[in-house]
């Protein structure tokens, strides 16, 4: 690949449609199992050459981080940097995700940056960033690394992509308020796991009422410990129930980003309209392939 002067990302918000939590495994993780999809709505990371790494934010929700060597963007940097041999790079960060909110916009803003870095200085990704080292950033960025529908399980690090899933939108609704996952886990006070699974069924789709039949069943187990830490998170989920054309309204990862399924694009904007509230951030987009 050829190196490029600069170079944009956009780290996809990532939605989990559903998310099974099997208990406390001995080494302090959760076994989860997960259906996860990404919309075309995210934060943007840009990458340029410079001699050493550095970081600047912008956006929205900017004010929600700092430039920090804590950064999840930084510890990207830095750790593809240094399995490549590179000393610096700046990266710029548009935050337009609500920081906290269970749509993965940190593990996406650093997968991003991997991404983004990678094109720059002209190397494949997968050649120097296992899942085993990107999830040393965080469980969910190797999910976040390619962007497209998975099914996740385990700690999070191992993925298997979801080929034909139907074609659907979805609207994304939070309510303003960072959850914390440490207070959503410790409210769903998981038992410890008793066996780890030795087989994990991946789920196939052959249309829109196949994929809703299969969520009725699938749903999220940190709904409900998320309501009890944030009850508006119940009325985020009765305002998407209530829109014209919503299949189904759901809470994503520990929340308190909600979602709401809908057969086209049309509906779920529609439906953004109609559920605008001061201090909520809303947004609509179709499910990227």
């Amino acid at each position: 690949m050829t190196p490029v002067a600069s170079t944009e990302e956009l780290a996809r918000a990532k939605i989990n449609l559903s998310l099974k939590v099997l208990g406390r495994r001995g080494d302090g993780y959760h076994e989860l199992q997960s259906l996860v999809v990404f919309v075309d709505v995210g934060d943007r990371v840009t990458a340029m050459p410079a001699a050493e790494f550095s970081m600047a934010l912008e956006g929205p929700f900017a004010s929600a981080l700092t430039e920090d060597g804590d950064n999840l963007v930084l510890r990207a940097a830095r750790l593809l940097g240094g399995e490549m041999g590179r000393a610096g790079a700046h990266v710029a960060l548009c935050k337009n995700l609500p920081v906290a909110s269970g749509i993965g916009g940190g593990s996406a803003d650093a997968a991003a940056t991997l991404r983004a870095l990678a094109r720059l200085w002209g190397v494949r990704i997968e050649e120097h960033m296992p899942a085993a080292l990107a999830f040393t950033l965080g469980a969910d960025v190797p999910v976040c690394l390619d962007s497209r529908p998975a099914f996740m399980w385990a700690r999070g690090e191992r993925v298997a992509r979801i080929a034909g899933l139907p074609h659907f939108a979805l609207l994304l609704v939070n309510p303003g308020v960072a959850v914390s996952t440490a207070a959503v886990f410790k409210a769903l006070g998981a038992p410890a796991l008793a066996e780890m699974p030795t087989v994990v069924e991946r789920p196939a789709f052959a249309s829109l009422d196949v994929l809703l039949e299969w969520l009725t069943v699938n749903g999220n187990d940190l709904e409900a410990p998320a309501r009890s830490v944030v009850p508006a998170i119940g009325d985020v989920l009765a305002a998407i129930a209530a829109t014209k054309g919503c299949r189904l309204a759901r809470m994503s990862g520990s929340g308190a980003t909600c979602f709401g399924i809908y057969a086209t694009e049309d509906e779920a904007r529609a439906a953004a309209d109609a559920v605008e509230r001061p201090g909520w951030w809303v947004a609509a987009s179709a499910v990227a392939s």
